[in-house]
Parts: structure tokens; C-alpha cells; sequence
């Protein structure tokens, strides 16, 4: 017998806000500049999805990084430098996050269509409690408030442990796993769903895998947007998604692909 669909758990910038999920990369291309090592936009992208400590940890580990902080500052980086930069990072990511912060088009009317239909709305990030301060007011103002919002400073470890998920499952009165859907852009959150035992659903074009706001992805030729989401695709397949799409507003199409049973008063228009 298939599972009955009982929530789906939404991942935040690049899922449902923030197209393109440029608030970290912006923010963290700004903390390093500031500490005299500027990294790429490309490799702030590395390991996006990670809680922010985790993240700017696994960057200081990438070689290329590593060598020009010892280059800059004499030493190897250390865990008092992950702390002074994440220290840091909050105010920026606060910043660069309530200005990232519209809705994804078709976020709001799915989550409606969802609860409608009796499925419960969860929702988890890499972002901390703080940093989502200024989002949570700007999303409910244009329609989407989640039933449970989990941050990564919620619990003990962030992705790819199934930690929040479970966190979400838990806050919203719901199991099994498997009757839940996670929907995330970033290979590291399809990991996190794999964990927890949810089903997954990848998020290509408006996710970390493109980069690029709607206007800068509709501005492009046909076929290098084309192959910009393929790539984007192929990345979050591998990495274990049972279903991927476009954006939020495709998620009906990606339900009904997974061996989950939907609610009766659920249809694909």
C-alpha cells in the first residue's frame, strides 16, 4: 500500500523565497572580502544548504581558499576563525536575506492547495533563528507562513543529518517518514530528506544549482538557460532525488510521480 501523504517539508531560499538563492552567496562573498580573502560567487555556492557555521567551515577547507587565508594571514584557518567569521555572517545574512526575500512564483498558492487538502506545511533551513527574523513577517505578508519553521541553530547538528526534519515531523504531529515529501534545491537538503526517510523532490531553476534571478535567467539564450537547469537537474538526481522540477509552482507534477498516496481532493490543475 502506498503511504498517505501527510506533510511536505519546504526548504527556504531558492525552494520557496529568494530565486536564484543569491542572499548567502551575496552575504558570504562580503564576510570573506572583509576578512582579506575574497572568494567567488561559485565557491561561496560550495556546500550551500549547510547550517552557516558548517558552511563557511567547509569553505575555509577548500584548498584554493585555505592557501590564500595562510597566504593572507601567515597561518592555517582555524575553529576561532570559523567563529570570529560566523560571529560575523549574522548581520549580513539578516541583511542580504530580508532583501532576497519575495516569494518564488506558484510558493503561496501550493502551500494553499496543500493545506486544503489537509497536508501539513513544514519547513527547514540553513539559516539561524536570527537570520530568519526579518524573512518570516515579509513571507506571511505575501501568503506563506509554514506550520512548523525549523532553523539550524534549532538543533544539535544541521544538513545533511535528518535532524530538523525530524524536528519538523515531531513540532507537527506527523509520521511516518514516508508519508512525507521534503522539497529542497541544494544537494546537500535532498540528503537530508534521504536521512530522515522522506521522499525528496529537487528544485532546479530557481535553486543554488543556476545562481541567477528570474530576470537573469529569462534574459538568457533559450538553450543556455536550457542547459543551465539540465545541469541543475542531473546534479540533484544524482544526488538521490526521487522526483525534480522547476520551480515550486511544477510541485503537483513531481506529487504525483512518487509512490505516495494523495489526499482525494487533490488534482494535478
Amino acid at each position: 500500500m502506498k503511504p498517505q501523504l501527510k506533510a511536505v517539508i519546504f526548504d527556504w531560499a531558492g525552494t520557496m523565497i529568494d530565486f536564484g538563492s543569491r542572499a548567502p552567496v551575496i552575504a558570504l562573498c562580503d564576510l570573506f572580502a572583509a576578512a582579506g580573502v575574497p572568494i567567488s560567487a561559485a565557491e561561496a555556492r560550495t556546500h550551500m544548504g549547510m547550517a552557516k557555521r558548517d558552511h563557511i567551515r567547509a569553505l575555509l577547507d577548500l584548498p584554493r581558499i585555505c592557501a590564500a587565508w595562510m597566504a593572507h594571514k601567515g597561518v592555517l584557518p582555524t575553529a576561532a576563525d570559523v567563529d570570529l567569521l560566523f560571529a560575523r555572517v549574522g548581520p549580513l545574512m539578516r541583511a542580504t536575506a530580508s532583501a532576497c526575500s519575495d516569494l518564488i512564483p506558484g510558493a503561496a498558492e501550493q502551500v494553499t492547495r496543500l493545506r486544503a487538502s489537509g497536508v501539513a506545511i513544514g519547513s527547514c533551513t540553513g539559516y539561524t533563528r536570527e537570520m530568519m527574523q526579518d524573512i518570516l513577517p515579509r513571507a506571511a505578508q505575501q501568503g506563506y507562513s509554514p506550520d512548523v519553521v525549523v532553523c539550524a541553530d534549532d538543533t544539535p547538528y544541521g544538513r545533511p543529518s535528518p535532524l530538523m526534519v525530524w524536528k519538523n515531523l515531531v513540532e507537527l504531529g506527523v509520521w511516518p517518514a514516508a508519508g512525507c515529501v521534503k522539497v529542497d534545491d541544494a544537494e546537500v537538503g535532498i540528503a537530508e530528506g534521504l536521512a530522515a526517510g522522506a521522499w525528496t523532490i529537487g528544485v532546479a531553476a530557481s535553486g543554488n544549482g543556476v545562481g541567477l534571478s528570474r530576470e537573469e535567467l529569462d534574459a538568457l539564450p533559450a538553450q543556455a538557460r536550457a542547459d543551465l537547469i539540465s545541469r541543475a537537474r542531473q546534479a540533484l538526481t544524482n544526488a538521490g532525488a526521487h522526483a525534480v522540477i522547476d520551480t515550486i509552482a511544477d510541485l503537483p507534477l513531481a506529487l504525483a510521480e512518487l509512490p505516495i498516496a494523495l489526499p482525494k481532493s487533490w488534482s494535478l490543475s
